[in-house]
Formats: structure tokens, C-alpha cells, sequence
């Protein structure tokens, strides 16, 4: 296993729900001092010291405290089958929630919300 890459490339997005998402998106924006790198009607997206805030309003509440965080991996079908072997449940299959960006979000066997991410937008060695 030393010689093996990890299987998770690192932390990338943890996405806050924002019902009123034009709302949310100008506080975080006067919050963070920093305009999003991705801004639609159904998500924005703040690349925060190489790591990624987002804000969706059909997130309801997610994990703990209302937010999910999610992993990023080279592939959303392969990580979700690799998790679900390995004693994982399934909360939410993979979908492409836009600009071919695709998550998929399980559940551990202790509970926790696990997510997943395959963004080919985010660039995380572009925020230093």
C-alpha cells in the first residue's frame, strides 16, 4: 500500500444551503471579499484559499450544522463504487448538477455524510 496514490486527491467543497441564494451569495461575497469563480441560479461557487464554498438553494439541509463536505476524486463512478464495497450506503446516486460537474454523497458506516466531487472547473493551485 506505501507505493499506491491515495485514493482521495483532498478536501474540495463543502456547500452550505442558501434558500435564498441571491441573498446568501452577496453576504459571502462582502464576507469573504471575493467574487465567485462559478455563479448560476442553482449554485455559486467560491474557490477559498484552494478550497471550495458553496452555496446551493435545493440543499435543504445537508450535513451536520446544514452542510456537506465533499471530496474531491478524478471519478465520481469509480469513488461511489469503491465506497459502497466498502460498507457505505448510498444517500445520493452520481449526478451532474451542472457543467459537468458530478457528486454523489453516501452515507458511512458510523453515520457521517460523505461526499464526493468531480469538478474538471476547479483548479485549486490557481488561488495562490
Amino acid at each position: 500500500m506505501a507505493n499506491q496514490s491515495p485514493f482521495f486527491i483532498g478536501l474540495r467543497t463543502v456547500i452550505y444551503a442558501a434558500p435564498d441564494i441571491t441573498r446568501a451569495k452577496q453576504w459571502y461575497q462582502d464576507a469573504l471579499g471575493i467574487q465567485p469563480y462559478f455563479d448560476e441560479p442553482y449554485y455559486v461557487g467560491f474557490n477559498v484559499g484552494g478550497f471550495e464554498l458553496g452555496l446551493d438553494p435545493n440543499a435543504g439541509t445537508g450535513g451536520a450544522g446544514g452542510a456537506t463536505a465533499y471530496w474531491a476524486v478524478n471519478n465520481a463512478d469509480e469513488a461511489l463504487e469503491r465506497l459502497l464495497a466498502s460498507g457505505a450506503t448510498m444517500s445520493n446516486p452520481v449526478s451532474d448538477v451542472g457543467g459537468g460537474i458530478r457528486v454523489a454523497i453516501v452515507t458511512d458506516p458510523f453515520g457521517n455524510r460523505l461526499g464526493i466531487i468531480e469538478n474538471p472547473h476547479f483548479d485549486a493551485t490557481t488561488s495562490k
